[in-house]
């Protein structure tokens, strides 16, 4: 067997283990049934910009894909000087349900797609307990571009940026948003309360129900946690399906 084949056979088969212990810690006692087409897939690249020269409709509404077209070139605030790629957001326009995290990552600024990597690969996982995928979701960050060594954006940045966010969630129109993390729980609720406290409560942001909940990579440090986060899951699943 080829080298490349056998490590990407040990890669799958390691990914598969980790969803069963996944499931298994969420109360599972079988795989979820999903057909094919709904497993998890690569979000692909944002759309490009409009052909330059092509005419606009006098008081047409920006769509999304022109909307992050647009934010590719922003300067609003000093995060523009060192980022790689603008991180606009990946999944259905017309999602019900919009994920909201806190902002880019190394692996996110270098590929331009939010949660990459291996709170990602979680939230696949997450998302697969839940029978669904990205393309049934919208996946976007309040801050669109890296700040440095990943410290929490500055209140001038959270000013600039979260503009396009609420832009976003006009356009999409979703019937949800789940809150990842406390930096984005915080944010969005304008709130000091620890995540511990906000997480498992219907909350609103823009009018839509919002549900704050543990960020991916906060569960990749403390295990314990997919727990609640899963009952925080099944909540939103009983409201999308009410």
């Amino acid at each position: 067997m080829p080298d490349k084949v056998y490590h990407e056979c040990r890669e799958l088969i390691s990914q598969g283990k980790v969803l069963l212990e996944d499931l298994h810690d969420w109360g599972f006692s079988s795989v979820p049934e999903l057909v094919a087409e709904d497993l998890p897939i690569c979000p692909v690249e944002l759309p490009a910009a409009r052909a330059e020269g092509q005419a606009e409709t006098a008081c047409r509404k920006e769509t999304l894909e022109e909307l992050g077209a647009r934010l590719q070139t922003c300067t609003r605030c000093p995060l523009c000087e060192q980022r790689q790629r603008v991180v606009f957001g990946v999944g259905n326009p017309q999602a019900d349900l919009v994920l909201v995290g806190e902002a880019p990552g190394r692996e996110e600024d270098e590929k331009g797609v939010p949660f990459v990597g291996e709170a990602g690969r979680l939230l696949d996982r997450i998302l697969f307990a839940m029978k669904l995928s990205r393309k049934d979701v919208y996946i976007c960050n309040v801050i669109k571009c890296r700040p440095p060594k990943n410290r929490d954006p500055q209140t001038e940045e959270i000013a600039a940026c979260e503009q396009f966010l609420k832009q976003q969630l006009e356009l999409i129109r979703p019937r949800l948003i789940i809150a990842l993390g406390r930096f984005a729980a915080q944010t969005l609720l304008q709130s000091k309360e620890p995540i511990g406290r906000l997480r498992g409560q219907w909350r609103e942001y823009q009018s839509i129900p919002l549900m704050p909940t543990y960020h991916p990579a906060y569960l990749l440090r403390n295990p314990a946690g997919k727990r609640d986060v899963w009952e925080d899951m099944k909540q939103v699943l009983h409201k999308l399906n009410g």
